[in-house]
């Protein structure tokens, strides 16, 4: 409950005020009163007050002087300041003492009520954030690890976030990578020793490896362990600074960093098979963009992993950077659409269910006329797959409840044996995520989010803000805002402008379209500001995003 103090030099106006007021209706425990600001201070120092509501022109210390000094001492109070001066003087004053209201006498009951009632419910947010900041702050340090890992299975399964957003969340988790820095990726699967043990103590291996990994690969590398979104480990590791340094003198940086790289899985592998007494598979990526390429990695890591798991290769490292890459001119333009925003992430997301059925048979319609191989089937099956992850996972689900081929290597081979076989299983599994999430009261979310999903993701969608989507679903834009964010935990314009720097990302990938002209697309005025906006969210510019 809330204490509030009332000062004035006028005896009557405190006394007049604390029996008029419906106190307790308002939530207002204690009512405290004072006549002059040297009493003030007395009852401060004595009660936990939290609102002072006072009179501006008092003999000794004036009003103005009281609320500046309980807000150096006191920073958390409201004040409210009441007089009957009008001089603009004393209002530009309270301005800057950040005073919560300033009110001129005669105060009738109902302005006064509001005033108070205004100060309250300000009181009311600072403490739930408050509470919601130590309730992650405990989280955080009560459970590093699944916060790293749901961290890990975003960015691996397509999640795009800002530049500023990553690496806020790299901090605060005490992830030490750096964004923009070349990463190397590994997908670690247990060997057949580990299959005949419980899921308790298969855990503990899975431990044991990850510590094991973050001592051995500590001194050339920053290192990030975590349980993959499929069936295996994933260790991300990025090279020291000072080790890039040094043998970024050297001529042959490449070939020195592949050794090094090497004579440390060869240690890892040497070290888990002695310790725990079992062999595993790793599957390494070429060197990649983090975070910009991770997704990517991930993808093609998984297919080498399943090709791996159906050739019985246990015990094995693949070095992806060895095989032979395809010729550029074979690549399939099926998955464009599959990759074009609205992505079917963001479908899944404001639950359009028709949009994503319709967009994974654009999928298949267009892989039916071209040319595809057994490696592109891998490919459209893995970025659906991830797609259909991520929504369970974001959801509260376990993939593997609803479909047991989206986790297990050796029953993914039936599925990807032929395209009719992959198509049936896409839109099976698309009807079993659409029938266990809409039944999820936890992944239900409100008509309106739905509407706003809708209204941002159709074409038309990229020149709405947030008062002309607010007019749409008739609130108000703070109101709006407000059950937006705590129904999805984003701001409504970070997700407008993600929405819309997404949309940027394609245009300029996949179309030859002038700035200029992808500035009007999306609905802004100035290509400047579209260019800043698109630096701020990626780290360059969009003509450098384009030449490189």
């Amino acid at each position: 409950m809330i204490e509030l103090l009332l000062v004035d030099d006028e005896s009557y106006v405190t006394e007049s005020l604390a029996r008029t007021i419906p106190w307790t209706e308002m939530g207002i425990r204690a009512v405290h009163q004072a006549a002059s600001g040297a009493e003030a201070l007395q009852i401060l120092e004595q009660h936990a007050i939290d609102i002072i509501v006072t009179d501006i022109s008092m003999p000794g210390m004036t009003g103005l002087q009281l609320i500046e000094e309980a807000g150096e001492r006191w920073p958390n109070i409201r004040s409210i300041l009441l007089t009957g001066y009008s001089d603009f003087h004393y209002a530009k004053k309270a301005i800057q003492l950040q005073a919560f209201d300033y009110i001129l006498k005669p105060v009738s009951d109902e302005e006064f009520i509001k005033s108070v009632s205004g100060a309250i419910e300000s009181l009311k947010d600072e403490w739930e954030e408050h509470d919601k900041y130590h309730l992650l702050l405990y989280n955080r340090k009560s459970d590093y690890t699944v916060l790293r890992a749901n961290l890990m299975h975003d960015l691996l399964l397509g999640r795009v976030m800002s530049e500023r957003t990553l690496n806020s969340k790299l901090a605060e988790y005490e992830i030490s990578f750096e964004t923009d820095a070349p990463a190397v990726m590994m997908l670690i699967q247990l060997g057949k020793h580990y299959t005949a043990m419980d899921h308790h103590s298969v855990s503990l291996m899975e431990y044991a490896i990850g510590n094991i990994a973050e001592e051995l690969f500590k001194d050339q590398f920053r290192v990030w362990f975590c349980k993959a979104p499929h069936d295996c480990l994933i260790l991300l590791a990025e090279m020291k600074p000072d080790w890039v340094q040094e043998m970024e003198m050297q001529d042959n940086y490449h070939d020195e960093r592949k050794k090094v790289l090497r004579a440390a899985i060869s240690n890892f592998r040497t070290n888990v098979s002695n310790y725990l007494k079992g062999d595993i598979s790793i599957i390494v990526t070429e060197w990649f963009t983090f975070p910009e390429s991770i997704t990517a990695a991930y993808r093609g890591a998984l297919s080498s992993m399943y090709l791996a798991a159906h050739n019985d290769s246990e015990g094995s490292v693949v070095y992806l950077e060895e095989r032979q890459h395809p010729r550029e001119d074979i690549t399939i333009k099926s998955l464009e659409v599959l990759y074009r925003p609205p992505t079917l992430i963001h479908l899944l997301e404001s639950k359009q269910w028709d949009a994503a059925r319709q967009k994974i048979e654009d999928v298949f319609r267009d892989m039916e006329a071209a040319r595809f191989s057994r490696e592109h089937l891998y490919e459209v099956f893995l970025s659906i797959t991830n797609a259909f992850m991520y929504i369970a996972h974001k959801g509260g689900q376990f993939i593997s409840r609803i479909d047991q081929y989206a986790l297990d290597p050796l029953l993914t081979q039936s599925i990807i044996a032929s395209f009719d076989k992959l198509q049936d299983w896409a839109f099976e599994m698309l009807g079993k995520l659409q029938k266990e999430l809409s039944e999820s009261d936890q992944y239900t979310k409100s008509y309106i989010i739905k509407q706003v999903h809708e209204l941002v993701g159709s074409h038309s969608g990229h020149d709405l803000s947030v008062k002309t989507i607010a007019d749409h679903v008739y609130l108000h834009p703070v109101y709006l805002s407000k059950i937006y964010k705590a129904e999805t935990g984003e701001g409504l314009g970070d997700y407008i402008i993600r929405m819309r720097m997404e949309r940027a990302l394609y245009l300029l990938k996949n179309t030859n379209k002038k700035i200029y002209e992808i500035t009007t697309e999306l609905g802004y005025q100035n290509p400047q500001y579209f260019s800043k906006m698109f630096k701020k969210h990626y780290g360059m510019t969009p003509n450098e995003f384009r030449d490189g």
